[in-house]
């Protein structure tokens, strides 16, 4: 028998308990069948001595593998008398049915602009930042409604520019900027010497922790913007294919690279049957 370290981030109070198992990686379903069982098997007594529900919030489980969620089904069935789970995801496709069976399902809209820039000028007030009229609004719109990327480019003009100015440009993420220089050279040349230089692009926004979902979305997004109507369809479908191959594998730059090498097979066909 081994031993396994895992650390995790835990947020709690005297009610609940917070955390991301898919921090944990490919073991994550230890953190399912150990930690999680644990806390969840131990009922909390209250000052009156009634026992209460333990409350476990997770977060990111359309992230844990399949057999994490297995566990997870499992731990659910098995405490459901002493624990209640709180389970947070951004795609509910990606949890298996049986967890999905299982929970009642809410769906939360993303802020809306006006939501987003009411964030913004709590932040600013609370940091004591002057805020020109409609600067706020501006950083929401260019937000794709993601109070995330709000505040990341809020604290970017931050850093660039202040005193805030009525036309002060809100660049881009560096990272939407360099996939943007992928897609370039994708459009450029089809070659293997082409992916090869792509798959060392990958590779530096990878190790900057940039999630492969997001990676493969971007290209898509901004593949798409460069081509004509009656390829989109197509690389939509595979795109959409090696999304869910590399939502079963575990290495996402194999994935990420073939759905490029897949693109540039198609690209390159297109080209030779219009010009020849």
């Amino acid at each position: 028998m081994r031993n396994i370290d895992i650390e995790l981030t835990t947020l709690s109070s005297t009610h609940h308990v917070e955390m991301n198992p898919s921090d944990a990686g490919f073991q994550d379903r230890y953190v399912v069948q150990e930690i999680i069982k644990e806390m969840a098997k131990n009922r909390p007594i209250d000052t009156k001595g009634k026992k209460r529900f333990k409350v476990l919030v997770l977060n990111e489980v359309d992230k844990l593998s399949r057999e994490a969620q297995h566990s997870l089904r499992r731990t659910m069935e098995k405490y459901s008398a002493s624990c209640r789970l709180i389970l947070c995801c951004n795609s509910s496709s990606k949890v298996t049915e049986a967890i999905r069976s299982r929970c009642l399902n809410i769906r939360i809209n993303a802020p809306r602009e006006d939501q987003i820039v009411k964030v913004l000028e709590f932040i600013a007030k609370k940091e004591n930042l002057q805020l020109p009229a409609g600067f706020a609004a501006r950083v929401a719109e260019k937000s794709n409604r993601s109070l995330r990327r709000a505040i990341l480019s809020f604290e970017t003009c931050r850093v660039q520019q202040y005193p805030f100015t009525i036309n002060q440009v809100i660049s881009p993420m560096d990272w939407e900027e360099y996939v943007s220089e992928i897609v370039s050279d994708i459009m450029k040349e089809q070659s293997p010497k082409r992916l090869f230089q792509v798959r060392g692009k990958l590779y530096e926004l990878l190790i900057k922790c940039i999630p492969p979902e997001i990676l493969l979305k971007r290209l898509l997004h901004d593949l798409l913007g460069k081509l004509d109507a009656e390829l989109k369809h197509e690389v939509c479908h595979w795109a959409a294919y090696y999304e869910h191959r590399m939502r079963l594998g575990q290495k996402a730059i194999f994935h990420l690279e073939a759905f490029i090498a897949k693109f540039m097979s198609i690209y390159k066909a297109f080209l030779i049957a219009t010009f020849g």
